[in-house]
């Protein structure tokens, strides 16, 4: 009985080791207090969500820098996402995993692979897209696992958006420490940058080894980041998905300019006051926003987190001097942006280019030709893509290449989603990478003549982070996988080492100063191939950069 006894309280000491070595390796402690997170039984990678890394920015400091996030006592939970930021449902392919819609929005996810504190492994920070007005950190194809995997510490980062983020008045102004209004969702990224570089460590990162990465309104913030002096000094490294804040893609206006639109708001809803405006409840606010006739809500040069426009920066020299990762999607937008609903043949494109270029027409069609209908759908997508955000992109990797002393990878991603699943039902592509259901997809109605068959704004980002599997729109097959994994190594590899190159991969040569321009043609064979574009984005450059 005795040798009994000895036996099960020998099991239960071990059992008891067991649970005592397993739950430490789910805690962490940052700077603010201990966080628990859950492990994934697939992978093993560690999750920690819903980190704050802010005070929330409600009442008083609602339009105000983000504050230092307060000490917490005891353990915190961090096992599910925090709420998303205040937006309204603009985008038909974004899906959150979020815990609701609120003001009180500045969360942090991580994922990581480490099992101590000790790994020293590399860190990317990625920003969501959605024009600056949606998005979240929770949206299944930012999910940090995949790429965790790989052998980096993943984060994602909520910033506050529209009116909430991104609103300039003089009042703002005036009570600002720092003499500036606007930008506050800019800040929260800067914040968020500042919050992982003091606590990424416990979580087995690196904090001298951070990338920031980004798409859309997400690439345009790291081009941002890049040009700020609150940022430029926080990372190692930056990729891009389509985006820079450049003419004339959501770049920044004076203060000035911002300021007379927020008096214009408040004056339309009644506020008459910086008290008033923050009494409005955030639904209110939020629906005010959207109201016909309201002001635009724009990124500014506010003399604090952008002292000059980003372009200016880049022109200077001025910018973060790190290697960069970026490019574009060879099919951004579709040619009905440009012949707004006409039909694609050769008489009405030209009609439509020497309405947009006047005396100028004549050298676009050289460059964006239009001799059949083929032709001008191929055509016609180009230039609006360029119109809408490749020719900003083009002219933040060719600028970083100029003057920021580092190699620039360019890519460009030409590899079209497959056909939407049957379970769908009644739904359709939607314009840059949506999905449109219901009666707007009405199969009765007549349809247009078929797009372009190339990759639409957004459709890259499962691709390059490895989340095919987290949407089920698509019948993805054996090439959309070969093709994931392609993207995402590359991603991973320039995360860990500043170089997208690796075994069993196409060689990616980078561009510097002077050098050949190549980009690297992403797709079920990805190559390296030579810039025969540059006479289009240099006559774009022409027309932005008066």
């Amino acid at each position: 009985m005795k040798t009994l006894r000895n036996y099960l309280l020998i099991c239960t000491q071990l059992l008891s080791a067991a649970v005592m070595a397993q739950a430490p390796a789910l805690q962490v402690k940052t700077a603010n207090g201990v966080l628990e997170g859950v492990k994934s039984a697939e992978t093993g990678i560690r999750m920690f969500k819903g980190v704050p890394f802010a005070q929330p920015p409600v009442g008083d400091l609602r339009w105000r820098e983000p504050q230092p996030v307060k000490n917490w006592d005891g353990v915190r939970k961090a096992d599910h996402f925090g709420p998303r930021a205040m937006q309204k449902p603009v985008f038909g392919d974004m899906g959150f995993r979020s815990d609701g819609l609120s003001e009180d929005c500045l969360y942090l996810n991580v994922w990581t692979p480490a099992k101590s504190a000790n790994a020293h492994l590399p860190v990317m920070v990625y920003f969501y897209g959605g024009g600056l007005v949606a998005g979240d950190g929770s949206e299944p194809r930012y999910d940090g696992e995949s790429m965790a995997t790989k052998g980096l510490v993943a984060v994602t980062v909520n910033y506050r958006l529209g009116v909430f983020g991104f609103f300039s008045h003089p009042e703002l102004t005036k009570e600002s420490p720092n003499h500036a209004s606007g930008n506050y969702g800019y800040l929260d990224q800067n914040a968020a940058l500042k919050w992982v570089k003091q606590n990424i460590a416990a979580f087995g990162g690196d904090p001298d080894k951070i990338t920031i990465a980004g798409e859309s309104a997400g690439s345009i913030s790291v081009c941002a980041q890049m040009a700020s002096t609150l940022s430029r000094n926080l990372i190692a490294g930056a990729i891009g998905e389509s985006g820079a804040p450049f003419n004339p893609t959501l770049f920044p206006v004076p203060l000035a300019d911002g300021e007379k639109n927020g008096v214009t708001f408040a004056e339309k809803v009644g506020a008459k006051s910086l008290a008033d405006l923050r009494a409005i409840p955030a639904e209110q606010l939020l629906d005010d926003s959207y109201k016909p006739g309201m002001p635009p809500n724009a990124t500014v040069v506010d003399g604090y987190f952008l002292t000059k426009a980003p372009i200016d920066v880049f022109n200077a020299g001025e910018q973060a001097h790190v290697p960069l990762l970026v490019g574009w999607n060879n099919a951004e937008i579709p040619y009905m942006a440009f012949t707004r609903g006409q039909a694609p043949t050769p008489e009405n494109y030209a009609k439509l280019v020497k309405e947009a270029y006047g005396d100028k027409a004549d050298e676009v069609l050289k460059l964006y030709p239009g001799k059949d209908e083929a032709e001008v759908i191929k055509s016609a997508t180009e230039l609006a893509s360029d119109r809408f955000i490749v020719y900003s992109t083009w002219k933040w990797a060719d600028l970083q290449a100029e003057t920021g002393g580092k190699p620039v990878y360019r890519y460009l991603f030409s590899h079209p989603r497959p056909p939407m699943s049957a379970k769908m039902g009644n739904a359709t592509a939607g314009l840059a990478g949506g999905v449109i259901k219901g009666n707007a997809a009405d199969a009765n109605k007549p349809k247009p003549p078929v797009a372009f068959n190339g990759a639409a704004h957004a459709s890259e980002i499962e691709y390059a982070l490895g989340n095919l599997k987290t949407n089920t729109v698509y019948d993805w097959t054996a090439d959309d996988y070969k093709v994931s994994n392609t993207m995402e190594n590359y991603f991973a590899n320039f995360v860990k080492t500043l170089n997208p190159n690796g075994p069993g991969l196409p060689k990616w040569e980078a561009n510097t100063k002077g050098s050949k321009v190549h980009y690297m043609n992403i797709d079920v064979k990805s190559r390296l191939e030579a810039d025969g574009y540059r006479d289009r984005y240099l006559f774009l450059d022409k027309q932005y950069t008066k």
